[in-house]
């Protein structure tokens, strides 16, 4: 039931959606990143590991749908050399400083949410990438799917 729901051509786009909904209500919900100094310092750095992430990926190589696109290739450099999924990462701490500015329930249990989310994301990536390139299974074990040294 599960590799039906994860195989279905809609369920990529189904993550999307989810997760651009989610930073939407939180974005919504929080008095925003700008009035705490804490999280502006956390939205600040996720916003470097992404601007990291991008300096090593190519436009036409990077997709906000977990796909591959025709003609990608592993990217192994930067940020990269550390963890598998570097905008995700960026994501998740950006969001982290919406939560710290506002820290209610409603915004902590989103954002749990929407590490789920990206982990679901990352999950299926991963999935085409160890039937797309051989040498993924040997990039998955030296590096970290989040957090470099972590997670």
């Amino acid at each position: 039931m599960i590799n039906r729901i994860t195989n279905h051509s809609l369920y990529p786009n189904f993550l999307v959606f989810l997760q651009f909904s989610i930073i939407g209500l939180m974005a919504f919900l929080s008095k925003g990143f700008f009035s705490s100094t804490f999280g502006l310092a956390i939205f600040i750095v996720g916003a470097i590991v992404g601007l990291w992430a991008l300096t090593h990926n190519q436009l036409g190589n990077f997709n906000i749908q977990p796909k591959l696109r025709e003609g990608s290739k592993l990217i192994t450099t930067g940020i990269y050399a550390l963890v598998r999924h570097p905008m995700y990462t960026s994501v998740i701490v950006m969001m982290l400083g919406f939560l710290v500015s506002t820290l209610t329930l409603v915004e902590t249990l989103l954002w749990l949410i929407l590490i789920t989310v990206l982990l679901l994301k990352a999950k299926k990536e991963e999935s085409l990438w160890l039937e797309h390139d051989e040498a993924y299974e040997s990039y998955k074990k030296s590096t970290k799917l989040f957090i470099p040294y972590i997670l």
